[in-house]
């Protein structure tokens, strides 16, 4: 019995030889532990010549969606959920209620000048 005759079965196309080490130029890197509130690490890996200001300070977890920071005796605390506010509440935080009288009674009054209903 004949076997099907595909030399590459199991291998990943492009792969190159089999054995091969080395698939191309790996820069030096840093690794940089970042701890959330409930004690998850999580590691990223930046580029080892990269200035270290412009390594985040705090990530979000990707195991709990918390910030997490680089200090692991003190991660960054748990953000306070802020209730959804709807877009009246929004403007009420924006206008005073005689400023929204004062708007009212413009838009009202444009609305009648163009149905000509002075």
């Amino acid at each position: 019995m004949a076997t099907g005759g595909n030399a590459i079965r199991g291998t990943r196309v492009g792969a190159g030889p089999m054995g091969e080490q080395d698939h191309g130029y790996h820069a030096e890197r840093v690794a940089v532990s970042y701890w959330d509130a409930l004690g998850n690490e999580t590691v990223r890996y930046f580029a080892a010549d990269i200035p270290a200001e412009e390594i985040p300070e705090t990530i979000d977890s990707p195991h709990s969606g918390l910030p997490a920071g680089r200090d692991q005796k003190n991660p960054p605390e748990m953000a306070k959920p802020e209730p959804y506010k709807t877009h009246l509440a929004y403007v009420k935080e924006r206008r005073t209620d005689e400023e929204a009288q004062t708007l009212l009674a413009d838009a009202l009054s444009q609305l009648r000048e163009r149905r000509g209903q002075h």
